[in-house]
């Protein structure tokens, strides 16, 4: 494999040049024996200029499961005492996401210049999370990195399935009724008109469902562009609304209100909740760094706040059961059950223990909505496309029966 090299001479001069080996540890290991200090050193591959070898950063996202797979390997290589340079370099040449490849070629450099694991993974803050890096921080000063590394794949791979499980059981309503938008507005747009004109043709008084009907398709031949760019604009401005912080808060508001949903998405942010801080809190983070760091990948503006105003709260001597109680959106049940683990001292052990509830709660939630949303959907799209056909169709019968 060609690396391009950047290097110091003894001389103290600046020379750059190409090296053919097997791998970059090689090609780093031959400069520095020729006496070079070596100041960079990268693939050519990655170097190419060619349309075709650009990797566009906004179609080269690291999936979770591509994460959860490394902090495995990682906790495997650790616990059989490989160096981290060694095991981030063995990581690198075998990954096969781009942008994976690259961010850890970057760590295992920074950690070969005398970097903390941790400090190198903060400067990949799109791949690497503030929770991740701080629990991998609190295993570098506690001496259990392998454990940390583990406990770090146990929870993404709960996290990924279970808003995997979420994502998936909506794919499919979501699929239907857009079909069904297309099919019926192409039935408005080219097939009715048709038929309509018969109708008009015929004389026969029209009667006042099938007046919608032909109202509704004349709409969209004349104005149907307009309403495709009135949607379109609609899109993209809750798009940027919702990326800001009182967007943020409104939607996230408003999805807590929809019936069903918002019960399914309020146990998901509770079992996240739970989940988060469990997994901190046993690696020994403080409490107060806890509810920091789970405010900002919990996922909505709404526990966002609470978590960010409960953490300043407990800064000032609160008990974290005490202050949870004053909102309406976490669970009695479950404010009382963390009050049992602070007085116990197993605060920790008990958010464990409401994680599982909670998951368990969201699978049982999700198996229900996809049970009510196949029948809806059977009965919302019969009727619909009933009524439209009838419109139509039974004027039509009536002309040709001369009725």
């Amino acid at each position: 494999m060609l690396f391009n090299y950047k290097v110091v001479t003894k001389e103290g001069d600046r020379q750059e040049g190409t090296i053919d080996t097997i791998n970059k540890d090689t090609a780093i290991s031959s400069l520095q024996g020729r006496g070079f200090t070596v100041l960079s050193v990268s693939s050519s591959d990655d170097e190419k200029g060619s349309i075709f070898n650009m990797d566009i950063e906004i179609f080269s996202g690291v999936p979770r499961r591509d994460i959860v797979i490394m902090s495995r390997q990682i906790a495997t290589l650790s616990g059989a005492q490989v160096s981290a340079l060694r095991i981030f370099r063995m990581l690198a040449a075998q990954a096969e996401n781009k942008r994976l490849r690259r961010a850890l070629t970057e760590i295992s450099d920074d950690v070969q210049g005398g970097s903390s694991i941790s400090a190198a993974l903060d400067k990949h803050p799109k791949i690497f999370s503030e929770f991740y890096v701080n629990m991998v921080r609190s295993g570098e000063e506690t001496g259990k990195l392998s454990e940390v590394f583990e406990a770090l794949a146990d929870y993404l791979d709960r996290s990924y399935e279970l808003t995997n499980k979420i994502r998936n059981a909506l794919i499919y309503p979501a699929f239907v009724i857009a079909t069904f938008i297309v099919v019926m507005a192409l039935m408005l747009t080219l097939v009715f008109p048709n038929l309509t004109q018969i109708l008009i043709e015929s004389g026969q008084e029209i009667p006042i469902y099938t007046a919608i009907i032909i109202g509704l398709s004349d709409f969209l031949i004349d104005y149907g562009i307009f309403l495709v760019i009135l949607i379109a604009v609609g899109i993209g401005w809750a798009v940027y609304y919702g990326r800001t912080p009182s967007g943020r808060k409104l939607f996230s508001r408003v999805a807590m209100e929809v019936p069903i949903l918002g019960g399914l998405l309020q146990k998901l942010y509770l079992s996240r909740i739970a989940d988060n801080m469990n997994t901190l809190l046993s690696s020994g983070i403080n409490l107060v760094r806890v509810l920091e760091i789970t405010g900002t990948i919990v996922g909505s503006a709404v526990y966002e706040d609470i978590l960010n105003e409960s953490m300043e709260q407990v800064k000032g001597g609160a008990t974290l059961s005490d202050v949870l109680s004053e909102y309406d959106e976490i669970p009695v049940v479950m404010v009382q059950i963390m009050k049992v683990g602070e007085e116990s001292g197993e605060l920790g052990s008990i958010l464990k223990t409401l994680a599982t509830f909670y998951k368990r709660e969201v699978d049982n939630a999700v198996d229900t909505l996809i049970g009510l949303i196949e029948p809806m959907l059977i009965v919302a799209l019969g009727l619909g496309v009933g009524i439209v056909l009838t419109s139509v169709l039974v004027p039509i019968y009536n002309v040709s029966t001369g009725i």
